[in-house]
């Protein structure tokens, strides 16, 4: 599936939308995110009105003409506000929940709000608490029931709706804090500007009050100088104002008194200022180092720290919650709380060791680029249009999805005598990609299991793409290549393992399968040569491919050595790999979600029924049940992994991008499920994921495309992305044969049934 090249189907069904929060120019990090998230939805959804309400706290702060106030203080004004977005005609409320900036015990008054509006909410919880008080408790159960979906910045702030006030995964999204798209550049350049110049520098920005641990940093200084004598600690932002109006200005003065007493006086800078976004950017540009030493463990989002990584800043923070998460994987260096020796000593290695700085730099950078405004606005959108479609539409019912008979048609269209073609744009094919094995293996596949093919076509085109496997695999090596160009040149000398995986599969489903003698006796031929290749693979879903192509060369030819030996060891691998990788609340082979997810649990399962091996098919019923639940969406309908759940570590699926194969892999191993027990909840669940492809998703949209027997390439927040690729034809395709061969579905419920 290429990235980028989506567009809507039809438009928007979302308007018009309501957002509760604070506002600039109030000093508060929940001001400047509310203000962000509205800019960055006007931005990048310039046709859909937006209307910006802020609590008014009485301070005395003078809002821009275009917020709408609510006085916080006055409960008449919460029900009056509700009445108000009511006659506005806004389709949806947008919530950003904070305790503190609503009225009533723990900020119950909202509830009046909220009383007035029939329109579907979204809340995002900006503090959660796994001890929260009574009154804290009742308002938020209030708010989750209310609530449509609920936002989260960070995985604790899931874990604990789901463990604390037991709300159901599904209507939980987490979407990170964003951060504004500002170029790498080297600190040197930036810092003239602020009289920098020479110096290394150390910042930390934000609010200034106690929690953040200042003082930790503080007493860093001094180690810090001695190995580092040109290092300058600037400390960013204004006093809160909570704090100073409690107190005046006496925390900083005693932050002032401590550098002075340490000799440390002229490395710390304070900035007193609330200072705009483009200059906070500017400061954030100059440092070399960014430091978050906070004191609070539980603290799950920090915008403070998204803005550093999102600018490619080296970051070491304390471990607090939104720290361990957003600096996991190297792209941030972790200490611990009230440490001053350890900030010491990690300040001053990268401060001192610029090779290792800059790496830090780039890896942090190129995370931040995944957490830009403009992705995370359409994210949020997404997860907006997808409850409303929802709430709009009745999902398709069997007896009103016209399920395809398999076509052979746009595969073909794909094809030329070398191989089938990669991706389209569109529906035309791209020849600057050119073939790949992963597809022409697949394609092969195809060619075996569709009923009713010309006899003529089918022995034409399986000529072509077993040629392609044949030569993409190199005899003296003994290896598969997989990338060639469309003048026929190989791109890479060695493949993956994974798309020599599917070589394997794809060559043993013909030596059983294929239609004519002579591609079963080539296929057997090929595959006794290529398949011990297949003995020694580290990949998960590589052993499962070749496990899946082993299964079908038993069953061609019962006590096959070769075989037999890939279903013993990569079976074994697989079972090792569930054992160390399981935890009470995750049944899976690997601590992360990737692809062809369902494919692991489909090749112990048929390695099961070919061998006699009952643990083999418990284990792969075991996990396809935990996988199937994950892909559920609350409405009842099949929710294909995203691809942007690939690489987080034990983490729960992401909505977006979807992709057909997804939906393929399920199909197959729930055929493989129902084959094994005969339970009808099986063929249920694979018809579940067929109907993905008819309309029955998240976007309420068709993923195939009847009118050219194709299929697009996949979901994405704001629609289908139009192009068909050769991976997406064929998912669509060897689905439909699967389905065609399954008893028909029981009448299970699947009336969307939301908030």
């Amino acid at each position: 599936m290429e990235p980028n090249v989506a567009s809507l189907s039809r438009p928007g069904i979302i308007r018009h939308i309501a957002l509760i929060g604070n506002a600039l120019p109030r000093r508060c990090g929940l001001a400047t995110f509310t203000s962000d998230t509205a800019a960055a939805i006007s931005a990048a959804f310039p046709n859909v009105a937006l209307d910006h309400y802020a609590m008014d706290d009485g301070t005395g702060v003078d809002y821009p003409r275009d917020i709408r106030t609510i006085a916080m203080n006055d409960r008449a004004a919460y029900a009056k506000a509700g009445r108000d977005i009511a006659m506005s005609g806004a389709d949806i409320l947008w919530v950003q929940h904070e305790y503190g900036i609503f009225g009533g015990a723990a900020g119950d008054w909202l509830l009046d709000l909220l009383d007035a509006l029939s329109i579907p909410v979204f809340t995002t919880l900006h503090t959660l608490l796994e001890k929260p008080s009574a009154d804290e408790r009742r308002v938020l159960d209030r708010l989750i029931a209310r609530s449509s979906r609920l936002i989260v910045m960070a995985d604790k702030g899931r874990k604990i709706l789901t463990e604390t006030f037991g709300v159901d995964p599904a209507m939980i999204e987490v979407i990170p804090h964003g951060v504004p798209d500002r170029g790498f550049v080297d600190p040197d350049t930036m810092k003239p500007r602020f009289d920098l110049a020479g110096r290394r520098v150390i910042l930390t920005f934000g609010l200034l009050a106690p929690d953040k641990g200042i003082e930790t940093m503080i007493a860093a200084m001094p180690a810090i100088v001695a190995k580092q004598s040109d290092a300058v600690y600037v400390v960013l932002g204004a006093t809160h104002p909570n704090l100073k109006r409690r107190e005046g200005e006496a925390y900083r003065e005693r932050l002032i008194a401590q550098a002075a007493e340490l000799g440390v006086a002229g490395h710390i800078r304070f900035v007193d200022a609330f200072v705009n976004m483009p200059d906070l950017l500017d400061w954030l540009q100059a440092a070399d180092v960014y430091v978050t030493p906070y004191l609070k463990a539980g603290q799950i989002t920090s915008g403070t720290l998204s803005y550093a990584v999102g600018l490619g800043k080296p970051v070491v923070a304390t471990p607090f919650v939104h720290a361990r998460e957003i600096l996991s994987g190297d792209h941030g260096v972790l200490v611990d709380f009230a440490d001053s020796a350890a900030l010491a000593r990690e300040v001053a290695r990268l401060l001192g060791d610029e090779i290792a700085r800059n790496l830090l730099a780039r890896r942090a950078y190129a995370l931040g680029r995944t957490m830009l405004w403009e992705r995370t606005a359409h994210r949020a959108m997404g997860l907006f249009e997808e409850v409303a479609r929802a709430k709009r539409i009745r999902l398709v019912k069997e007896e009103g999805a016209a399920y395809l008979k398999p076509d052979a048609s746009a595969v073909i269209r794909m094809s030329d005598a070398t191989g089938m073609l990669q991706h389209g744009h569109y529906s035309i094919p791209d020849r600057d990609h050119g073939y790949c094995l992963d597809d022409n293996a697949r394609a092969l596949i195809l060619m075996c299991r569709m009923q009713g093919l010309n006899a003529a076509i089918r022995a034409q085109w399986s000529n072509v793409y077993a040629a392609f496997i044949q030569h993409a695999w190199n005899a003296d090596r003994k290896i598969f290549r997989n990338f060639m160009s469309f003048d026929r040149r190989w791109l890479e000398s060695e493949g993956s393992e994974d798309s020599a995986g599917r070589a394997i599969w794809a060559l043993g489903v013909a030596g059983f399968e294929a239609a004519e003698p002579r591609h079963r006796e080539w296929a057997a031929w090929l595959y006794d040569q290529a398949a011990p290749m297949m003995e020694n693979t580290g990949s998960p879903r590589a052993m499962a491919f070749a496990m899946l192509g082993a299964a079908a060369m038993a069953e061609a030819k019962p006590g096959h050595d070769i075989s037999a030996a890939i279903l013993e060891r990569s079976g074994g691998e697989l079972m090792r790999l569930l054992t160390a990788a399981r935890r009470p609340d995750w049944s899976w082979f690997e601590a992360m979600l990737a692809y062809d997810n369902a494919r692991l649990p489909e090749a112990l399962i048929r390695a099961g029924m070919v061998s006699d091996r009952q643990d083999y098919i418990d284990c792969g019923l075991e996990t396809l049940d935990w996988i199937l639940r994950k892909q559920h969406a609350p409405e009842g309908h099949f929710r294909a992994i995203g691809s942007d759940s690939f690489g987080r570590l034990y983490q729960a699926p992401q909505r977006f991008d979807q992709q057909p194969l997804e939906a393929q892999a399920v199909i197959d191993a729930c055929s493989a499920a129902h084959g094994a027990t005969g339970d009808q909840q099986w063929a249920d669940a694979a018809h579940r994921a067929y109907r993905w492809f008819l309309g029955e998703n998240d976007l309420g949209l068709m993923v195939a495309s009847p009118a050219d027997e194709s299929c697009h390439d996949g979901l994405v927040p704001m629609g289908v992305n139009r192009n068909q690729g050769a991976e997406s034809i064929l998912a669509l395709q060897l689905s439909s044969c699967a389905v065609a061969r399954l008893p028909k579905r029981s009448n299970e419920p699947i009336e969307a049934n939301v908030a």
